[in-house]
């Protein structure tokens, strides 16, 4: 994949929800995006190129980038839900969750930050729940984690003019919200009486990828509608 005004983005989580909208967002915008997903997305364009992978799987994932050539961006929207009381824990649906959020994004960065040119973008989708959320304990903590592992990042790479920031919606409008798994923790629009739009979403990730977002790094960006105010 060559790059257009050295406008290349790695987008984890490609196929579908917040992922697929920040895939058409950018190749409207000009960039090349190379997607990574188990299924392919249901689109196709000229700058766009699809790797198929399992994000979860920390060694297909290295085996997949082994050949792909250095981003301007890196953004890992890969996710999944899953809810469950104390008591009702499953620690394997815990490690699915630890492997897809939080390996997969320090696979990517591992991979590719040591290398990036000054500008380059790390953008990690978390949740406005970082903090905690009954009955979410080990969704909360994997996203809890992405922000720790972004401002740490953040600090390494400020000198090399790389910025790394978590994107953490709410409740947001995507096949995510009706996944199984997530019965006993069902979705609840927030304060401002709708669910968070994934263009909503991407629109902040744009911003984030621009020049006027250049000192922006090191920070969870909460966008829920007014949940996180009570």
């Amino acid at each position: 994949m060559n790059a257009l005004n050295g406008k290349v983005a790695v987008i984890g989580g490609a196929s579908s929800g917040i992922g697929a909208a920040i895939v058409g967002q950018l190749l409207a915008e000009g960039w090349q995006v190379l997607g990574l997903s188990r299924s392919a997305p249901p689109f196709a364009h000229e700058a766009f190129r699809h790797l198929a992978v399992d994000v979860s799987d920390r060694q297909a994932l290295v085996d997949a980038l082994s050949s792909v050539p250095t981003p301007q961006a890196i953004i890992h929207a890969a996710g999944m839900m899953a809810a469950a009381p104390l008591g009702e824990l499953d620690a394997l649906r815990g490690e699915t969750l630890w492997r897809l959020h939080v390996d997969a994004a320090q696979t990517l960065a591992n991979r590719f930050a040591p290398v990036m040119s000054r500008g380059g973008r790390i953008i990690l989708l978390g949740s406005r729940t970082s903090r905690g959320a009954a009955g979410r304990s080990q969704y909360t903590a994997t996203k809890a984690a992405l922000v720790a592992l972004a401002r740490s990042w953040a600090a390494e790479l400020a000198a090399a003019g790389i910025t790394v920031n978590v994107v953490a919606p709410g409740a947001t409008d995507t096949p995510m919200l009706r996944q199984p798994g997530r019965e006993s923790s069902p979705p609840k629009a927030p304060p401002f009486g709708r669910l968070i739009k994934p263009q909503e979403v991407v629109s902040l990730v744009s911003w984030l990828l621009s020049e006027e977002a250049a000192a922006m790094t090191g920070q969870e960006l909460v966008m829920c509608g007014g949940a996180s105010l009570s």
